[in-house]
């Protein structure tokens, strides 16, 4: 098969390899559509991965072709991926909290992932499509999931003033089901025209849409969602926040953060609540976040395809992760779309 290969940091190769072999309860899925996350380009490009050679990519749907034992209930299925492999024996894994396993393997960063034809996965991992719901938005389930997991770590009232600082998916994601769940007052921060208009796609209004910080710090909100990750934002979130009010950490830290004096006060004067979040809650057969998003999905409520910018083809996905390392276009999300 066709797979995308990083050999090392920067070196990622368009190749030949052979087909994934399957363990017991494992099934090869044919990858049909695969999104570009933030993350893949550190991993690519800065950091590298945590074993080399590796096929990227962990946001994918697509068909199960054969399974191992070759008589399972998934054989043909239309799926997307939880690309999470926990280990089932720590203590998080023996509560059910498998995003928070202590020794998990990862497809499409710790093993091999959805920029390829085809790839393995544990049947344990796969969600049943609707016949309604497309690839493209299948594997989108990822980040729409991340989203959902840190608006659901709380009860928010439609009545409740909620600011969301960072336009890139996870934020737009998150305004998006914000929007979905009937909260009239959310309000974005981002400083760019295209994240503008997607913003107003989503029902923000213009009245709602801050190029700065400054100009929302003019209100107080009873939750910020901080999807940047850098100390900057991280000081406006406590900033904004109403006294008693929330601040959710989603953004992936770029730096080191450092909280001066004067600002930790007001996490103490406002009594402030400090939430971070992690990835997504998957069950396999519960009311998950996965299978939340799934059930949105397939009813119509959201249409995550909206926020898709670019598509390429397996062979040339590479052309769309350089506009995302160099920032030379707009993008929202960056997609792999195999025929």
């Amino acid at each position: 098969m066709k797979a995308q290969v990083l050999h090392d940091i920067g070196d990622i190769r368009y190749e030949e390899v052979p087909l994934p072999e399957l363990k017991e309860g494992w099934a090869l899925v044919k990858v049909m559509a695969a999104g570009v996350c933030g993350s893949d380009i550190p991993r690519i490009y800065r950091t590298g991965a945590h074993v080399h050679p590796l096929i990227p990519g962990h946001e994918f749907s697509g068909q199960v072709i054969k399974t191992f034992s070759g008589e399972s209930v998934w054989d043909g299925k239309r799926v997307g991926v939880f690309p999470l492999i926990p280990c089932g024996e720590c203590d998080c894994c023996r509560k059910h909290l498998y995003e928070m396993c202590s020794s998990y393997n990862y497809l499409g960063s710790r093993c091999d992932g959805g920029f390829a034809e085809f790839v393995a996965v544990p049947e344990w991992n796969l969600m049943e499509l609707p016949d309604n719901v497309s690839y493209r938005q299948a594997a989108m389930l990822e980040p729409m999931a991340v989203a959902v997991h840190a608006v659901r770590q709380f009860v928010i009232d439609r009545d409740s003033s909620v600011c969301i600082i960072g336009l890139g998916t996870i934020g737009l994601l998150i305004s998006m089901f914000l929007k979905a769940e009937g909260v009239k007052r959310v309000c974005v921060v981002g400083n760019k025209e295209a994240q503008r208009k997607h913003a107003g796609s989503l029902g923000i209004h213009a009245e709602d849409y801050y190029t700065d910080i400054q100009s929302a710090g003019k209100h107080r909100f009873d939750y910020v969602f901080e999807c940047v990750g850098k100390n900057e934002t991280l000081i406006q979130a406590i900033n904004i926040a109403a006294p008693a009010g929330h601040i959710i950490f989603v953004g992936n830290p770029y730096s080191d953060m450092d909280i001066p004096k004067d600002i930790y006060w007001k996490i103490l004067r406002k009594q402030l609540k400090v939430s971070g979040t992690w990835n997504s809650s998957y069950q396999a057969d519960s009311d998950d976040d996965w299978h939340y998003v799934l059930k949105h999905l397939s009813e119509g409520d959201i249409h995550p395809e909206e926020l898709i910018t670019h598509e390429y083809a397996l062979s040339d996905i590479v052309k769309g992760m350089d506009i995302m390392r160099d920032k030379t276009e707009d993008y929202v999300k960056v997609m792999c779309v195999n025929p």
